[in-house]
């Protein structure tokens, strides 16, 4: 058995500490520690390549909106300015919406007139087969060309149809849609005035 003398003079054993309840502490410690340091380091070498993906998919998202697109700016009043050549031709942010299921993350179009161009709905957790029909081109098509005035469900006097049996998914992205419109156009019309 191995003895080692420490500063006090008491005798301390090594067998004692691995039989004892010390060890599977310091042994989860360790572990704890070890995955701690592996994570920070897989997240700092991914965190720019998910922040490229991100970019990338804002990119195309935007290119569905505005076909004629050549070149876009971020704005850090988070909207997008978007160019044809180097003409302003419409810009561009994210809405997100308080869904059945959790947040209906939404991009939004708007020529220079603040008219809208397009939706896309980026990201969603609404209930499959229902909820998830935000998705699809007969709901978010009905957006297209809508002014401020115009962004609301028809029972509320607005241009756009629920859709039956997720009035709630329907209800969450109209609602974001037209609060960032209020939002937005405000902001863009001071900061060209």
């Amino acid at each position: 058995m191995l003895k080692v003398n420490n500063k006090n003079n008491k005798k301390f054993n090594i067998d004692k500490l691995l039989k004892g309840k010390a060890y599977p502490l310091i042994f989860l410690s360790l572990i704890v520690l070890v995955s701690v340091v592996l994570l920070m380091y897989v997240n700092s070498i991914t965190k720019a390549k998910i922040a490229a993906e991100k970019e990338t998919q804002i990119i195309e998202q935007l290119k569905l909106i505005f076909p004629e697109m050549k070149d876009y700016k971020y704005n850090k009043d988070e909207y997008y300015e978007v160019y044809s050549s180097e003409d302003l031709i419409g810009y561009a942010f994210t809405a997100i919406g308080k869904g059945y299921g959790g947040d209906i993350n939404i991009l939004i179009g708007i020529n220079n007139n603040f008219l809208i161009e397009s939706i896309n709905i980026i990201s969603n957790t609404e209930t499959p087969g229902l909820g998830t029909k935000i998705t699809e081109n007969f709901f978010t098509d009905q957006f297209k060309g809508l002014a401020l005035e115009d962004v609301n469900l028809t029972k509320n006097g607005g241009k756009v149809d629920a859709i039956t049996g997720a009035t709630i998914s329907s209800k969450a992205v109209v609602d974001a849609v037209r609060e960032e419109l209020i939002k937005k156009i405000e902001l863009i019309k001071n900061k060209s005035n």
